[in-house]
Order: structure tokens, then sequence, then C-alpha cells
């Protein structure tokens, strides 16, 4: 069927039309402006799953004339629970003042050497200073990329308690008329800062916090299924201490491809392990990390059984010594008392107390490098130990409310509001930390105008590389182009550092979000979209 005199003639209007525009308007679609930040993040955060949650974000410019610009603000200045987060604050205090290369010696004391015979007439005690890698840890921290494979044999968990019960053999000893002392009395003994969560004492995540720490006080429990449906299932240890009493009675195999669904157990105080469940008699070993309930008594009763091995006469027990606060302050009170910082001319204390003989020693890595472990892997333990350092070297004891107090008066120093931040512990588990993004913003600001910065920044994970971040940011134009530290902690999740921009300009950002749904990701992803969005865009 031919056209209409109707349709010719806007057919002729229609081609003049065509004619008459720029000869790039002919063949290209009109280009819409670009979507602005503000806009794309609203648009995310309007998904139906996140909607609910309560979301704060604040991204700033870093470097050249515009340092300091805010690129985006949203509930900024409200308080959020910072989870790991809060590990930022730590460690860029203990690196600026106890200095990247501190270290401390971890030493076995006794009131004098050993007689002619042999013989030590007392104790002999392992006196801890706070140092973090006394375990199966490769230090220094190396990337996955740069791992060597394949993979070598892992390092024995107590290798260096070995290497301290060969050191003191060699001294001639031969009896020790006393006892064997786990010393952890350099910070009080304060196993876990307010508010953390009953049920993570039982795991490595949340063990508890002693200068005298031994492989991260943790021990691996592995559970293999037995070789039929209704065996009891094999439970191991790694390291093999003599500690915990073990309740298995209720630990059987399950049938094939029924899965692993084991439980451990332990109440506080109590050193009975209860494991229970069933383990596929086709699943692989179920390993989980337990806390090791008293790390000094637990590193004493290793050392001796050490001692012993190597021909070396007990004739006490093992016991930790403790000491124990009479501080009755309240952390808010303790923490918020000002105090004057200065790094001249100090050092960590580590004096002795009647057992002044050295008879072994182990030195530290230096504090850099395990800065890198506690932000790459985000170790709490680690964390915490950092924050009694601070408490103990520039505050008035190593206590988790001095370290506290360090810290703050660090963050004050560097500019922060003193309205915008509380902290009760140094790795973030605490439910009574709070911190605004703003806060966060202006200390990765701050950070990145000091002599220590890359070092520092070197700590932090990278998109689709390294830590925390492996598994996230692992294309392009992001894998590789994200430095920051990630917080998981029940229902809150955070994510703040620096993002190198479409643009090549570096930003610092902040995003923190309360109250997602329970066992839900949905904020992650949308987490993950607005880090896209804010390089997309800047």
């Amino acid at each position: 069927m031919g056209m209409t005199r109707f349709g010719e003639r806007w057919a002729t209007v229609l081609l003049l039309g065509a004619l008459c525009l720029p000869a790039g308007a002919q063949t290209h679609r009109r280009k819409h402006p670009p979507v602005p930040l503000h806009a794309r993040i609203a648009r995310l955060l309007a998904n139906p799953a996140v909607t609910r949650s309560h979301w704060g974000i604040d991204v700033a410019r870093m470097g050249g004339e515009i340092a300091g610009t805010r690129i985006y603000s949203l509930h900024a200045g409200q308080f959020f629970q910072p989870a790991s987060n809060a590990k930022l604050f730590t460690t860029t205090a203990a690196v600026a003042l106890l200095g990247t290369k501190a270290t401390v010696m971890t030493r076995v004391m006794a009131a004098a050497p050993p007689d002619k015979n042999g013989v030590l007439a007392g104790d002999l005690a392992l006196v801890g200073a706070g140092d973090a890698n006394l375990s199966v840890r490769t230090i220094p921290y190396l990337p996955p990329a740069l791992r060597p494979v394949p993979a070598p044999p892992e390092n024995a968990p107590l290798r260096y308690l070995e290497e301290m019960a060969d050191q003191v053999a060699k001294t001639g000893l031969k009896v020790v008329q006393g006892d064997v002392i786990g010393d952890d009395t350099l910070f009080p003994w304060q196993p876990y800062p307010e508010d953390w969560a009953i049920d993570d004492a039982v795991w490595g995540y949340g063990a508890p916090v002693s200068a005298l720490t031994i492989n991260d006080n943790q021990i691996k429990v592995t559970v293999t299924a037995g070789s039929v449906t209704g065996a009891p299932a094999a439970v191991a240890f790694d390291p093999v201490v003599p500690y915990y009493t073990v309740d298995a009675s209720g630990l059987v195999t399950g049938a094939a491809k029924s899965g692993s669904h084991v439980q451990m157990e332990r109440l506080p105080g109590s050193k009975l392990l209860r494991i229970y469940g069933t383990i596929a008699v086709d699943a692989p070993p179920d390993t989980e990390q337990v806390a090791i309930e008293d790390p000094a008594e637990y590193a004493a009763i290793a050392l001796k059984g050490m001692l012993e091995a190597r021909g070396i006469k007990v004739t006490g027990k093992a016991r930790a010594a403790h000491r124990l606060s009479m501080n009755t302050a309240s952390v808010i009170a303790e923490s918020h008392t000002p105090l004057t910082l200065t790094t001249a001319g100090k050092s960590e204390p580590q004096g002795c107390v009647g057992l002044c003989t050295p008879l072994a020693a182990h030195l530290s890595p230096t504090l850099i490098d395990d800065v890198v472990v506690t932000n790459k892997v985000s170790q709490n333990l680690h964390a915490e130990l950092l924050l009694r350092r601070l408490g103990k070297a520039f505050g008035d004891d190593g206590s988790a409310a001095q370290g506290a107090r360090v810290v703050r008066q660090f963050l004050l120093d560097a500019g922060i509001d003193k309205d915008d931040f509380f902290f009760f512990d140094g790795s973030g588990l605490s439910g009574h930390d709070l911190v605004t993004p703003r806060a966060v913003v202006r200390l990765l600001q701050y950070a990145g105008t000091q002599p220590w910065f890359a070092d520092w920044k070197a700590s932090l994970p990278v998109g689709g590389e390294d830590g925390t971040l492996a598994g996230r940011f692992v294309k392009s134009p992001l894998k590789g182009r994200v430095f920051a530290k990630t917080g998981t902690l029940g229902e809150v999740r955070t994510l703040s550092g620096y993002l190198r921009c479409a643009s090549g300009g570096t930003v610092a950002f902040s995003i923190m979000v309360d109250n997602h749904a329970p066992r839900s990701h949905a904020d992650a992803v949308v987490m993950d979209r607005i880090v896209a969005a804010i390089a997309a865009t800047n």
C-alpha cells in the first residue's frame, strides 16, 4: 500500500528538517547530562532491601588546593557504631605516638641465674610485654599475589615459646625449685572491654586481652567425621597443650551429604568445652578457632611442658600472675581526662618486679608490621593490645580506658570534634563505641598530611587484592583503587578509606550503616555501588 498525500507531506517536512540539522545530530542520539552523585546515591538507598537501615556517608577530596572540599554528605554528623572502623583510630594513634619501628621484648625471668649445679631456687616467669605475634603467623604480611606457590608448611603455633625454652636450657638450668609463671601484669587483668558480647568470648575473634598473648590467644579445634554413619567424630587440638576438658559425647558422624552441623560451647570462666552435633561421613573436617580462657596460664602450662621435655625438672606448678585493677572510675570519665602527649624520649615500659634476671628473650616484629596485620585481616586482639600499649606508654596504666584516653587526646590534637566519637575499646567489638562519618573522614585527611602516612596507608586492605577486601571490587575500574578498612558487627557494616577516582584524584570516604536486616548482605552490595558511584563522578 502506498503513502497517503498527508503522509507524503509529513515525510517531506521531516526529511527537510533532518537535512537542516548539524551533521553530528543526524547520526547520534541526544546525550543526557550525567546523573549527579547525590541522585545516584538517593536511587541506591531507595532500594527496599536497604531503605529501612540507617545510613551515614561523608566524602571529601584529598591533596592539592581543593583538599578537604566536601563532595557529599548524608547524616555525616550522626552517630554510628564503627565496628572495625575503630581500628583506623587505634592504629593511627599507635603509629603516630609509638612510632613505626617500636618493638617490645618478651622475657623468661628469674630472681637469679641457676647455681653451679643448674638449680634455680625460686620461680621462673614468662613475662609478657604486649607482643601480639608470638604465633603461627608469618611476618611481614604478604598479599595473596606474592605468596609462594605451593604454600610452605605452616609454622608451629608455639615456635617462639620453643625458642625461648631452648635458650633457657642453654643456661645450664636443670631444676626449677618453684613454679612456672605466666606473667601478664604489665596491663591490668581486664580481659574483656565493656559491652563485648558474651557469645563472642568463645571464639578466636573475641579472645581475651592479655599482656602475655600466645598464638592470638586461640586454639584450632578440628572435628573429623568417623568412617561410618553413627560413629563418634574425632576432635583434635592445635597446639596440643593440656588445657581444656572436652565433652564430645553428643558429637556423631552423620549420613552422607548431610553436611556439617557442629556446635561448640563454653561457659565464661570454664575450661569445659562442649562439642556436639553431626558431621557428615563424607564432609571435610570442620575447623574452628576457640578462645583461650586465660592466656597467661595457658602459656605457663605450655612452657612448663617444654622445659620438662628438655630434661628440666619443675617442682612446682604452672600458674598465671595477674594484676587486678583497683580503678573505680568509668571509662567515659577516664578517657575524657585531658592529657599532654609528647613522644620526646618516650619508650614503652617493660620493667620487672622481683624476678629481674633474664634467661631468655624474644623481640617482637616492628609496630608497623603488626599494624599491617591488624588492618589487613581486621585482627581484634592486636588492636586491643595496641590500645593498651598506648595507655601504658602515655597514660596512667595499660588499661583499655587509659588507652582510649590517649587515643581521644590524639584525635583532639588532630582537630577532630570532641563530640564526634566515643571509644570503649580499640577493635570496635564494643557496642558502646560511637563515631560520626565526618570524624572518620577528618582522621583520614589528617593522616594524609603526616610523615607516617605512606606506611600506615599501606596497612589498609586493597580492593580486589588483599585483606578483607580481596573479594570485593575485584573488577576494573575499582580493582586496586580502593584502600579501605571494613567493619562488620551484628547488624552494622562500615567501610572507610581512600578511593582513587576516574579523574585520577583521591577522595577520603566513610560509609556506615546501622540496623540493616539480620543476615542480609543487601547493604554490602549497595555500599559497594555507592563507592563505584563516587569513583565515577569524581
